[in-house]
């Protein structure tokens, strides 16, 4: 499956980046290089393959909930720009 030069640069426009002549060659290639490795799938019998979300069965993906210590707040404010008590102070929005 090919891509073409016009579709990389729709795709390009919809996704309003700005591409040079070489990165739309080079995209071209790649994205074409991408979409012949995703057509090799459709080459396999997967009749007897049923859907899945995930290619692991997963079990027990929650941590018990536990309390324990929290962040002291100077360990929290360390890194802000300015604080207002026990506030992180931020500009005004419009």
């Amino acid at each position: 499956m090919a891509i073409t030069r016009d579709e990389v640069l729709h795709v390009a426009r919809l996704a309003r980046l700005a591409l040079s002549d070489e990165e739309v060659e080079r995209l071209t290639a790649e994205l074409g290089a991408i979409l012949d490795a995703v057509s090799k799938v459709s080459e396999l019998d997967l009749d007897d393959v049923p859907p899945t979300s995930h290619p692991l069965d997963l079990v027990n993906v929650w941590d018990e909930d536990e309390p324990r210590p929290s962040l002291p707040l100077d360990g929290a404010f360390a890194n802000a720009p300015e604080r207002e008590g026990d506030l992180f102070r931020v500009p005004p929005t419009a």
